[in-house]
């Protein structure tokens, strides 16, 4: 089926690692993300790094780890204070870490990182963004929306088991993938119209 593959190319975005001049983190419940932020860290691509998120919206509260849990038992009181602890154990020295700890869903994650760049005088020519493979077009399009003038790659981890090759083999990569393209379309409305029209 021709569609699954365009769907597959659309939500899996993926880009290979080239310096940039910062790594954005949304925030989740998993290490992994952070661990993958960490290594690009490590590796020379991002001398900046900035996680960002509070808690999910839908939640109300930050539930702890959802992966990696016994390595990182916190107790945590928001996603930037996890993805800060998973960071700094991963090597990133705490000076190369920025602070977004107000946001409570993904487009939330890029207008609050803009206005930190924005109040720290950084210039944002290109950027990286590390986040769940799955959730790697949606995060693309809001922080391409926020920073219009950067370039941009995806350097996303497989955080929950989704992957491009297995989406379609299981229920909850069906749901998941599915979810997002619903997503991408209906959380995007109001976007558009303001800046298309």
């Amino acid at each position: 089926m021709r569609y699954v593959q365009e769907i597959t190319d659309f939500i899996f975005v993926r880009h290979a690692p080239r310096p940039v001049d910062i790594a954005f983190l949304p925030g989740s419940p998993y290490a992994e993300t952070a661990l993958q932020g960490a290594r690009m860290y490590r590796e020379g691509y991002a001398p900046l790094l900035l996680p960002s998120g509070r808690f999910s919206v839908t939640l109300g509260r930050f539930p702890g780890p959802q992966s990696r849990a016994a390595e990182y038992p916190g107790p945590y009181e928001s996603e930037w204070v996890f993805y800060r602890d998973v960071l700094m154990r991963g090597g990133v020295p705490e000076h190369a870490i920025l602070r977004e700890d107000q946001a409570t869903y993904t487009y939330e994650n890029a207008i609050y990182s803009r206005r930190v760049t924005d109040a720290l005088g950084i210039e944002v020519r290109s950027a990286m963004i590390c986040c769940k493979e799955q959730h790697a077009r949606r995060a693309l399009m809001y922080y391409e929306t926020l920073y219009p003038d950067a370039e941009f790659i995806v350097c996303p981890v497989s955080a929950q088991g989704i992957t491009r090759d297995n989406w379609t083999k299981t229920e909850a990569g069906i749901d998941a993938v599915l979810d997002e393209l619903a997503r991408c379309g209906g959380q995007f409305h109001a976007i558009l119209k303001e800046k298309l029209l």
